[in-house]
């Protein structure tokens, strides 16, 4: 794997920000409903449903890792902006950004990731490379399990960005 296939992972003042792109052969509508819509999500990220405005509520249950996310929507523009945090509870915030743009007949999605210090940032932005290559396949309408090699080596790619 080569570091251009993989976003950007910096550190922060508060800890490292995260960066990912796809550019996708599909309208912003289609990318729209893999983010919002609970069956489209399932496809590719898991089971769960996002309220379609600004304070809705967000819940994203990882069912095999027992994760869940139970966050508020803390930036909505429909077919264009969705930010929410990935944590629950008592953890740490953990912003999250989806941006949509149009590119040329299809749409740039852009994922901003905010991690604390003290986290494996590597991994979380690998696991979100990962997942983006779920959606990817979704929207072709052949989804697939999560790619763990595609995330072992976005970890090790990762981590050598922040070691250089």
């Amino acid at each position: 794997m080569s570091t251009a296939d993989i976003g950007t992972l910096q550190r922060t003042a508060t800890g490292f920000e995260g960066r990912l792109t796809r550019r996708l052969d599909h309208g912003a509508d289609a990318v729209w409903r893999m983010l919002t819509d609970p069956q489209a999500m399932a496809q590719w990220l898991a089971p769960g449903s996002i309220e379609p405005c600004t304070g809705g509520a967000v819940r994203i249950d990882f069912v095999d890792s027992g994760i869940v996310i139970d966050s508020r929507v803390t930036a909505f523009e429909a077919q264009r902006v969705l930010a929410y945090s990935w944590s629950s509870g008592n953890e740490p915030e953990r912003p999250m950004r989806w941006e949509l743009a149009p590119a040329g007949e299809g749409t740039a999605l852009t994922l901003a990731l905010q991690i604390p210090a003290g986290e494996d940032a590597a991994k979380a932005c690998a696991g979100f490379e990962g997942h983006l290559d779920m959606l990817a396949a979704a929207l072709e309408g052949v989804p697939i399990k999560f790619p763990f090699e595609r995330f072992l080596q976005a970890r090790s790619a990762y981590n050598a960005q922040l070691a250089g």
